[in-house]
């Protein structure tokens, strides 16, 4: 039966509407990211930024580094923007990854009570305090669960002598939680613990904890950012991702970054061009 004049162009208008709709709706992209970068608030400056100049939405899904390169793998994300460079370039050369680009950083920081029980407050290397919080038996919360910060830190052990895993349930308690969570269970616990500068500056709950362990070149925190490869994950997004890589490494969003303050500090440094 044909369509009267009026119901074609009442179908017509419906199926306009429809396609934009569609449209407007896949506009975003999923960024798999570090929990200190959603942590600290950045996303909540950086990324209107972006919509309002592209129109293209971004959907965080903030875990742990290993478990954010987990979720890429399996093309549950269209960009990785993490914080563990071994881990990151592995990604890449094993074929999930374009190509992987430095995009900003900070440090890591020791925090501990503020009578400090194993005295290692102004030791200048992350190493010699982690061996007198060990020889000392004092409590150390860690994440445990194999992000960006989990994996520094364990290094940090291995590069002061120790293996940890050894006093697993005493002294040394795995939380297996993120950033902000072992942070609570550090303070509540009267523990040390490390976390990045940009998290602990953000942090709300930091009771008499400070900052013990600063400045040691090995507490450097580079992140890196990657689009996922399509050739592996044929449903990504790779326009759109491609397009907020550009505008992350561009001046705007190098800019954007370096603008990030709390409390009067920086918490984040670009150096895409570097």
């Amino acid at each position: 039966m044909a369509l009267s004049r009026t119901a074609l162009a009442g179908f017509i208008v419906f199926a306009v509407v429809f396609a934009a709709g569609v449209r407007a709706d896949d506009d975003f992209i999923i960024v798999q990211s570090t929990t200190s970068t959603q942590n600290s608030g950045l996303y909540d400056i950086l990324l209107p930024q972006f919509t309002d100049k592209t129109g293209i939405e971004v959907r965080v899904v903030a875990v742990g580094t290993g478990q954010a390169i987990k979720n890429a793998k399996n093309c549950d994300g269209d960009v990785l923007l993490v914080h563990a460079r071994a881990a990151e370039e592995a990604f890449v050369t094993e074929g999930y990854g374009v190509a992987r680009y430095d995009v900003m950083y900070n440090d890591f920081v020791i925090v501990g009570p503020a009578a400090d029980p194993a005295g290692v407050k102004g030791e200048a290397t992350a190493a010699t305090a982690l061996r007198t919080i060990a020889d000392a038996g004092a409590p150390f919360a860690s994440r445990g669960d194999d992000s960006g910060t989990h994996k520094k830190e364990l290094a940090l052990w291995t590069g002061a002598g120790i293996d940890p895993s050894g006093a697993s349930g005493t002294w040394y308690r795995e939380t297996g939680s993120g950033m902000g969570a072992t942070l609570n269970v550090a303070v509540g616990m009267e523990a040390y613990t490390m976390t990045d500068r940009a998290t602990w500056i953000a942090f709300g709950n930091k009771g008499d904890h400070e900052i013990v362990v600063e400045g040691d070149p090995a507490l450097f925190n580079q992140y890196g950012v990657i689009a996922v490869n399509p050739e592996k994950c044929p449903t990504v997004k790779a326009a759109l991702a491609q397009t907020f890589l550009d505008w992350l490494l561009s001046r705007d969003g190098q800019d954007a970054i370096a603008a990030y303050r709390r409390d009067g500090e920086q918490l984040f440094y670009p150096n895409a061009a570097d």
